[in-house]
């Protein structure tokens, strides 16, 4: 299987998780879009981007509605966005974006993840230096040549592209996610995306074999997906 595979096995295990998990963390994610800029995603690419990306995990528009009139209604709330990396059972390795009011909390709770799996907490850039900021976008279509020259002419950086089972994964430079969106869009009209987001892809996966490090390595995760200030979950690990 090639890496288009992991990708969405990847954004399967997502959307398979609790929804209100999903829920809550795009809520947060949509109203720090919508309060960085105008509420309008017609004129904030960033929330335009961010409303794209929740579409394609399957959260209702009620909620990405809630979100935006709550950033209009000029709430006071604000979220700081903080990272954490560190190391899991073998070579596993892992990063845990957050979203948080209160950062001491967040890190006590993070601590408390890896103590009880067993794992190891790192420092800033410990982990990260081995993966690779990217767009990526997955969707069912088959024709590459079409598509390439579609992305090549809205001067997208396409770093690599794949197609697997008449599904399509583009992998683009972070920095051009917007006018790849676009332009596939342009390309093929309403789109519906597997994956749609910007993420961080391991330079390697790896694959946990024993029972004891597999139970350890579920653990973990399961402990800071239990997190509410956690968002995102970055790893190496095969699904």
């Amino acid at each position: 299987m090639g890496r288009a595979h992991e990708v969405r096995a990847s954004s399967m295990a997502k959307t398979a998780a609790a929804k209100t998990k999903i829920y809550s963390r795009f809520g947060k994610e949509l109203y720090m879009a919508a309060k960085a800029g105008v509420p309008d995603p017609e004129m904030n690419q960033g929330l335009k981007r961010k409303i794209a990306e929740a579409k394609s995990n399957q959260v209702p528009a009620d909620v990405i509605k809630r979100a935006i009139e709550k950033a209009k209604g000029g709430s006071n709330e604000s979220y700081d966005p903080c990272r954490y990396e560190g190391f899991g059972p073998g070579d596993a390795t892992i990063v845990i974006d957050c979203l948080t009011d209160n950062v001491n909390r967040t890190i006590s709770h993070v601590k408390t993840c890896f103590n009880k799996s067993k794992c190891k907490l790192g420092v800033g850039g410990s982990v990260s230096h081995s993966y690779t900021s990217c767009g990526i976008f997955s969707f069912k279509y088959n024709e590459e040549e079409t598509m390439l020259d579609a992305l090549i002419g809205a001067d997208v950086e396409v770093t690599d592209l794949e197609c697997e089972d008449d599904y399509m994964t583009v992998y683009t430079e972070a920095t051009d996610f917007h006018k790849a969106q676009v332009a596939i869009t342009e390309l093929l009209g309403e789109v519906e995306f597997d994956v749609c987001e910007i993420t961080l892809l391991p330079d390697e996966y790896v694959s946990i074999n024993s029972d004891e490090e597999k139970v350890l390595w579920d653990r973990l995760v399961m402990l800071l997906n239990d997190v509410d200030d956690v968002q995102t979950l970055y790893h190496n690990v095969k699904d």
